[in-house]
């Protein structure tokens, strides 16, 4: 098969890949090319320290990408190679042919090295921060749903309740009692309080059929209507929108 490539050079902060010497070039039998890059060497085709953090390519200062070749061995390279050198975002790219004299040559990507780059810019996804909140369920918590509280926890963990934390859905433990972990990006707004115990409150919901409440020995004589609790509560009570990625516990999948 024909590469459309004879190197790639992938710049970036933390490792810069050299293809060709890297054990991925091995399996497409890549010959070596003798372009060699600045930088400490760490495994094959991996270099360390090849530019200082900055805002350039990469996450690097470098914002000449072809100053990172230290050198080109002209016992390996030859005339009309190929050259790739691309940033781990795909944000920036530059083809390169080598001339006569082992120079690169900045040249217009070919569309099929282009589908590579955009390719992998289309794979880098937001860096964003992963903001989860465990808790658990307490026993006088769990009183008040059912007479005898090791019930509600025997039914999260038989998967007839499902566990959410202002609708959105949960992680359970799989060690005793109940013990969550949720994506706070998907609860409500302002679904946390603060009492002086000291302590922080969420709000936890246990949703199941009304069967599997009453098998429980859940507080069936308590059971209150929704519409009722919204007639009585009147203008003091608040809805929010349902968030379109959090399931409906009762759902399939909901949990």
């Amino acid at each position: 098969m024909a590469w459309p490539c004879d190197e790639v050079i992938v710049v970036d902060d933390h490792i810069t890949g050299v293809l060709s010497e890297h054990q991925a070039g091995k399996c497409l039998d890549m010959p070596p090319t003798g372009i060699r890059v600045r930088g400490r060497k760490s495994t094959p085709g991996r270099y360390f320290q090849v530019a200082h953090p900055g805002s350039g390519w990469g996450g690097t200062d470098i914002v000449q990408p072809l100053s990172i070749v230290e050198s080109i061995d002209p016992k390996t390279a030859w005339p009309g190679l190929r050259l790739l050198l691309t940033s781990t975002t795909g944000e920036d790219a530059l083809y390169c042919v080598l001339d006569e004299e082992l120079k690169p040559i900045p040249r217009e990507i070919p569309a099929p090295v282009r589908k590579v780059v955009e390719r992998i810019g289309e794979n880098c996804e937001p860096a964003l921060c992963s903001v989860v909140f465990m808790a658990g369920a307490g026993g006088s918590l769990r009183a008040g749903v059912t007479e005898n509280p090791v019930h509600l926890t025997q039914s999260v963990k038989q998967a007839l309740t499902r566990v959410t934390m202002g609708g959105a859905p949960v992680y359970i433990w799989p060690g005793g009692g109940i013990t969550v972990m949720v994506d706070v990006t998907r609860m409500p707004e302002n679904a946390f309080g603060y009492v002086p115990t000291p302590a922080i409150v969420a709000p936890m919901e246990f949703t199941m059929s009304r069967a599997d409440y009453e098998a429980l020995g859940g507080h069936a004589g308590a059971v209150i209507a929704l519409s009722d609790v919204l007639a009585e509560q009147g203008e003091a009570a608040k809805a929010a929108r349902w968030r379109s990625e959090n399931p409906w516990p009762l759902e399939r999948g909901g949990r």
